[in-house]
């Protein structure tokens, strides 16, 4: 039998066109943008459909038009017979992802989880001025090694672990120095690649702590509800569904490590689950899939195609 989890994409998967073809062929898509729109005050729709780039590469949009095409493939998806609570056994999202997941599983209604987004995102940018932060993909250092690496890197500044992504692939997060320093000693140490990202700020590094702040009191005055499955978070790598719990993590995720590859592990290991479903933007963590649990069935559900063949063959 099937276990599934659904699992919600993170910053990066962006890009001009995202939901349109969602919109274009369910009104379940168009309610939701329109809702997520009118909670922002913003058109955020025609920048995801239209552009342009740069400003929807802007966390502070980024970050609620990912959740926004999430939640119409989740709503679509229900549309079709095929709802969460029935066809989930653990919901998991990537950072920001993780409140996507949440108000997947009822945890925020959607108006409340787009405001959060957005002021999470202008919380992040505004944390560390334009050009002291950094960060970098590091591919084909293990873990441990790794942090060795940011360590010695830091001196007395910030480098993090960031995200940990899948075996081999790591993100560092720090000052700008810091980071570079790190780059260097990881090509000294057999890095098959070490590259900067072309990011605005130093994501889950302690540098984010005046971002974390704002969310403690922004997630403070919002209602939750415990989630219809539970939630394996990125700090923990582990399900909860308590909701204080999920406000203290979401917090402590602004600076933490997004442990990815734990997370997947454990959903397949200690939850049994033996499909992970990607709903939203992209296909990055069905990829990230593949890597970490090559022998667990990996799928991306972004599209009307994806959507119509999966609700098919679920005989929903």
């Amino acid at each position: 039998m099937t276990r599934r989890a659904f699992t919600f994409p993170g910053q990066g998967s962006q890009a001009v066109g995202m939901g349109k073809d969602l919109a274009d062929t369910y009104q379940e898509a168009r309610n939701v943008f329109a809702e997520v729109d009118e909670a922002l005050g913003q058109n955020l729709s025609a920048l995801m459909f239209e552009g342009p780039d740069e400003t929807l590469r802007l966390t502070e949009n980024a970050q609620p038009a990912l959740l926004a095409v999430s939640i119409a493939v989740v709503r679509v998806l229900a549309s079709r017979g095929v709802r969460l609570a029935d066809h989930a056994a653990f919901v998991a999202g990537h950072s920001l992802g993780e409140y996507s997941a949440l108000c997947a599983a009822g945890t925020f209604s959607l108006s409340d989880a787009a405001r959060l987004l957005k002021t999470r995102g202008l919380a992040m940018q505004e944390a560390v001025p334009v050009g002291e932060g950094a960060m970098a993909a590091i591919l084909g250092v293990e873990f441990d090694t790794l942090v060795d690496i940011a360590g010695a890197a830091a001196l007395d500044q910030v480098c993090d672990i960031a995200n940990d992504n899948a075996p081999g692939q790591i993100v560092i997060s720090g000052n700008k120095a810091a980071v570079e320093r790190a780059i260097d000693l990881a090509k000294a140490r057999g890095a098959k690649r070490a590259l900067p990202l072309p990011v605005s700020a130093p994501f889950h590094s302690h540098l984010m702590a005046p971002a974390a702040e704002v969310m403690h009191e922004a997630l403070a005055a919002v209602s939750m509800h415990a989630p219809v499955v539970p939630l394996v978070a990125n700090v923990l790598a582990r399900p909860i569904s308590d909701p204080d719990e999920i406000r203290k993590r979401l917090v402590e995720q602004v600076t933490g490590m997004v442990r990815w590859t734990e997370s997947v592990r454990w959903l397949v290991t200690e939850g049994e689950v033996t499909e992970l479903a990607e709903l939203g933007v992209g296909k990055v963590l069905t990829g990230l899939a593949k890597r970490i649990t090559p022998d667990t069935g990996a799928l991306a559900l972004g599209t009307p195609a994806d959507i119509e063949a999966y609700a098919a063959a679920l005989g929903a």
